[in-house]
């Protein structure tokens, strides 16, 4: 997708536009919301033009561009506007207030493309150009190395204070809309989300996972008795990994908890380069909370294997173990560790803690697809998706346990890849 639009004065001063996007009407719809935000596109010389680009498995999103005589491609792009329109029944899963603070902050920081306006279902910015990649590209080392570094730039430079129970609007955070399915079941409070963790920052990755588990449906006994499973492995995973000592306040870093291979943009290369660590970008910040930062690297090392979940994909041990020296490399560059403790011995708890929370991401993703199996009108196969991610946690604890061993069961491959040297 030319560099960011650094634009700090625009990261709180972005428009509001009293419309919405129609999908049943994308192209009309999408062109009144260009030309509310730039009127001078419907008089200028030049096409307005919209590029779909393939829809992800929660949003649609579409490119705008006006097609001035005489611009190259590159002048185009930097005009560019991205509309990205959230998918129907999404705010059970996420705080689109909270998505737009967050895009703010990481615009102050120079870490996001200038957020230009918010429409009633959906946000526009400023398009990023490169290449976004697929789940083969992250193996890839040269691309790797880059995302290590950016990583570990979010971690050392965001605050996570910024993210508290106060979102941009000064609103408080809100409870789960109840899905249709729910009507009976009583609405949940701010305070029954947040005692999951009751002496951490709110929100946080685990008050986000315990919102989800409280919309899940419950409208048989066997949906009853699976979120009461979920409720309970959610209560001992935190007891068991939510306090132990990390980077960030109280073991939190403004974590991105969604770098799948499509939210990373490989930056153009200058003339005839070819480096040897490329440059990259991260787009679509809608999950991004305070997590423990073994959380968010655990979660993008699963995402190697992509939606398919090709677990002969992950990152073996000592790859993983240079991907973090490479993270490391980058976080001490702008925020120094004590002088007491080696670079090394970083390396090798963060690996071990990042091991530790190998299970996770199957947890969190597995409980997401359990909602998006009821609401989502895109087609994926969300119910066997969860089934696959739920299936991740449940291999863990069993190597974790060694009731597998016990049982005399086969390891299964997910856990023999990332065993692997």
């Amino acid at each position: 997708m030319s560099k960011l639009s650094l634009a700090t004065n625009a990261a709180t001063n972005f428009q509001k536009i009293p419309l919405s996007h129609n999908s049943a009407d994308s192209q009309a719809s999408a062109l009144r919301l260009v030309l509310s935000l730039f009127p001078d596109w419907e008089t200028a010389e030049g096409q307005i033009e919209f590029i779909r680009f393939k829809e992800g498995i929660t949003n649609t999103l579409l490119k705008a561009i006006k097609r001035r005589p005489g611009h190259t491609e590159k002048q185009i792009d930097d005009e560019a506007v991205l509309i990205r329109a959230y998918g129907k029944g999404t705010d059970v899963l996420i705080d689109r207030e909270r998505e737009t603070q967050s895009h703010s902050l990481l615009c102050r920081h120079g870490l996001a493309p200038e957020l230009l306006a918010r429409f009633q279902n959906g946000l526009m910015y400023r398009f990023i150009r490169g290449q976004v990649c697929d789940s083969d590209n992250l193996t890839e080392e040269r691309i790797w190395r880059g995302v290590a570094r950016r990583i570990a730039q979010w971690h050392a430079l965001l605050p996570v204070a910024a993210a508290s129970s106060m979102s941009d609007t000064g609103e408080k955070d809100s409870p789960p809309t109840p899905l249709k399915e729910l009507s009976s079941v009583p609405k949940t409070s701010i305070d029954d989300i947040n005692r999951i963790t009751p002496d951490k920052l709110t929100p946080n990755v685990w008050t986000v996972i315990q919102k989800w588990i409280f919309a899940l449906p419950t409208t048989s006994e066997v949906e009853k008795q699976r979120k009461d499973t979920l409720q309970k492995e959610l209560e001992r995973t935190v007891a068991d990994l939510a306090n132990v000592p990390s980077f960030g306040k109280d073991g939190l870093v403004f974590s991105h908890c969604d770098l799948l291979s499509g939210n990373v943009i490989v930056h153009p290369r200058g003339s005839g380069t070819s480096p040897s660590v490329e440059t990259v970008s991260f787009i679509d910040y809608e999950y991004a909370t305070p997590a423990p930062a073994a959380f968010d690297l655990a979660n993008h090392f699963a995402e190697w294997g992509g939606f398919e979940c090709k677990y002969k994909a992950l990152p073996t041990r000592s790859v993983r173990r240079a991907f973090l020296e490479e993270y490391l490399a980058s976080y001490t560059s702008y925020t120094p560790l004590p002088l007491d403790i080696d670079r090394q011995t970083y390396v090798d708890r963060l690996f071990n803690e990042i091991d530790a929370y190998r299970g996770v991401p199957g947890l969190y993703w597995g409980v997401w697809a359990l909602i998006q199996a009821t609401i989502s009108q895109i087609d994926f196969d969300y119910a066997s998706y969860a089934e696959v991610r739920l299936k991740e946690y449940w291999d863990w604890r069993a190597e974790e346990e060694g009731t597998r061993t016990k049982e005399g069961r086969d390891m299964p491959l997910r856990e023999r890849r990332l065993a692997q040297e």
